[in-house]
């Protein structure tokens, strides 16, 4: 039997070893890594640059896409006790009462009932849940600690629903904040209001705290959508997580764009858009208003079109309008009844009208080929959530006999979509899946880098699953197993050595 024991024990330590690399060294079993720059295209002018290829991009952004923090708001008030039931029997039994003894004695079988059928399945439920929560907040911390630390990236963002839903209490959000900043991302910091107050312009490389901070992007559980968001909603998320509308710029090092000038380095512009309220009808009037004068500021000091020295990347929730059957979520948009001023009552992408002015607004695109830079705009990526999925799109606009009457389209992006549509102006945007377990635990990796040669800014987007949340739940437990057997295995060769067995004899005697 002990020689049984001890073979099981070695096979379930090799096992849980195994197990247990891969889940604490994933990102590098599955050569998770930020895209690498591409090498510049040779020219006949001139020596040749140097060969970024083996160098990573100066900007690489780690993207998490709806991580939903549950609650357990919707199990019993702890206040009320764990055993209601219990608490009516011992009355019935304590306080003496004119009733018969008959009907104290049914009403005490019926309290022993709820006890035996409501409260004890209840508290199982109760602490299933919390155990739940604690392992789900644990797997997301998982995911955002390993890859942090495999992949180096230089800055981090969640693009939205942050948390599992807009109608908790402001103690319940609370409570989901701490748990997202002490838990899953700890060490992780909120973006300072010193930064999101105004245009903050930083050198790529030269603040390292940059690693550390957490972009937020609000989410529709977490402040909701356009016909529930609130003033409230709104400044509560802005204290816990930052602001819902801010802009960020990176330069590249004196000297390091292209032949040395000095003249407007090469730049980044990072912008955090709350665009749950850029369709119509809203309930929070003010917030649309600065959603809409935050879309112009950052058209009116932007570069002008066709410099493409400068590149911009969107972050947002809501995903840009496409056409039914591109992504797994298709165009929709419902509204409340007239009660409540038939605002929007939920949506899957922005309306064609709001994408319109995103592509034509803040990228400056045209179908009119007689636009400056032909219509082509600025140069830029954008990044959204909401559909768990994910979805990898190309926006474009076709060609048309009358430019007054070119349409935008979408189409699922490959390596052949340049090739199709690089005459035409065009902008790709990633909805990233969601790093819930349901959807294997996704992030996402952007690297973004500057190409000397073609004075522009280029983007390359991968991806990384951990896979489900019940492989880390197993590997944890098969983990607790093996301690458990390998700590008996031991204890038996002590158990049974002749010292120990004289202990034992010499207390049978006395006894």
């Amino acid at each position: 039997m002990h020689s049984a024991t001890a073979v099981a024990a070695i096979l379930f330590f090799t096992v849980a070893n195994i197990a247990t690399c891969y889940l604490y060294l994933y990102p590098a079993i599955h050569g998770c890594a930020f895209p690498l720059p591409s090498p510049p295209i040779p020219s006949a002018e001139g020596p040749k640059s140097p060969d970024p290829s083996h160098q990573p991009a100066p900007f690489r952004l780690l993207v998490l896409g709806d991580p939903q923090l549950e609650g357990d708001s919707s199990l019993p008030d702890a206040n009320d006790g764990y055993f209601p039931s219990l608490q009516k029997l011992s009355e019935v039994v304590r306080v003496t009462s004119s009733a018969p003894a008959r009907s104290r004695y049914v009403k005490a079988q019926a309290h022993l009932r709820d006890l035996l059928h409501a409260d004890i399945p209840r508290l199982v439920r109760l602490f299933h849940k919390r155990l739940d929560l604690l392992g789900n907040d644990f797997y997301l911390a998982h995911i955002y600690r390993n890859l942090h630390s495999f992949t180096s990236p230089t800055h981090v963002a969640v693009v939205g629903d942050l948390i599992g839903s807009q109608w908790v209490s402001d103690e319940e959000f609370e409570r989901r904040g701490q748990r997202y900043w002490a838990r899953v991302f700890r060490k992780g910091q909120r973006v300072e209001d010193e930064i999101t107050d105004g245009i903050s312009v930083r050198t790529l490389g030269q603040d390292n705290e940059w690693t550390r901070r957490v972009i937020n992007v609000a989410g529709n559980h977490d402040i909701g959508y356009a016909g529930d968001m609130s003033k409230e909603n709104v400044e509560r998320f802005e204290r816990v997580f930052g602001k819902v509308n801010w802009e960020a710029r990176f330069t590249l090092p004196a000297g390091g764009a292209s032949d040395g000038s000095e003249v407007e380095r090469p730049e980044l512009r990072l912008l955090v858009l709350n665009s749950l309220n850029m369709d119509a009808p809203v309930l929070y009037h003010d917030a649309q208003v600065d959603t809409y004068k935050f879309i112009n500021d950052v058209i009116a000091v932007s570069r002008p079109v066709g410099d493409f020295t400068s590149a911009t990347i969107l972050l947002t929730h809501l995903p840009l309008h496409k056409e039914l059957g591109v992504c797994v979520d298709g165009p929709m948009i419902n509204y409340y009844g007239p009660d409540k001023g038939s605002a929007i009552k939920e949506q899957n992408h922005l309306s064609y009208e709001a994408t319109k002015g995103i592509l034509e607004g803040i990228y400056g695109m045209s179908g009119d080929p007689a636009a400056p830079a032909g219509g082509f705009g600025r140069n830029g990526i954008v990044l959204t959530g909401h559909d768990h999925e994910g979805c990898d799109v190309y926006h474009h606009l076709p060609q048309a006999a009358e430019p007054s009457t070119r349409s935008w389209k979408a189409e699922r992006h490959n390596a052949t979509t340049f090739l199709r549509h690089g005459d035409v102006p065009g902008l790709r945007e990633i909805t990233v899946r969601s790093m819930m377990g349901d959807f294997g635990g996704n992030a996402g990796l952007l690297s973004a880098w500057y190409d000397s040669r073609a004075k522009r800014w280029e983007f390359e987007y991968s991806t990384c699953a951990l896979g489900t949340q019940h492989i880390w739940w197993t590997i944890h437990i098969f983990d607790v197993v093996t301690a458990v057997l390998l700590i008996y295995v031991g204890w038996q060769p002590f158990r049974r050595s002749p010292g120990n067995s004289a202990l034992v004899s010499g207390k049978e005697k006395t006894s």
